[in-house]
């Protein structure tokens, strides 16, 4: 789970195949993710909302620092698990807001990812035209 460090808090978030170690710490809202800005990283407003969720749920944006370095996956994927390791990370740092973040699903790993391709065949699911003759 998550642990404080000599960086600040600690939490660890997962989703599809990225990885996110996330680290807070009181502050003035920067948010950086790869060392680079949350602006520059993510283009999409979807990804950055998703990102923010848990601190707009607590009324925390602005009062914490936030220095995320992901791999794996893609920018919705990465996103995901961002948001997955703040909230861990926002548990160990305050535990009052757990409640708030269970309710909201933000503690639970979304274990959803690709179906893997069956041998024989062009996708998951997807089967060669059917021929009569």
């Amino acid at each position: 789970m998550a642990t404080a460090t000599e960086k600040g808090f600690y939490g660890t978030g997962r989703r599809k195949e990225a990885t996110a170690r996330v680290w807070i710490r009181p502050g003035t809202g920067v948010v950086t993710v790869n060392g680079r800005d949350i602006n520059v990283y993510f283009g999409r407003e979807t990804s950055k909302m998703v990102l923010n969720q848990p601190l707009d749920i607590l009324e925390q944006k602005g009062k914490i620092d936030i220095e995320v370095n992901v791999r794996g996956g893609g920018l919705t994927g990465q996103a995901g698990a961002i948001r997955h390791g703040l909230s861990r990370a926002l548990c160990n740092y305050n535990p009052d807001f757990r409640p708030a973040l269970k309710k909201a699903g933000f503690l639970t790993r979304d274990a959803r990812a690709v179906e893997r391709k069956k041998y024989g065949q062009p996708g998951a699911r997807r089967r060669f035209q059917f021929s009569k003759r």
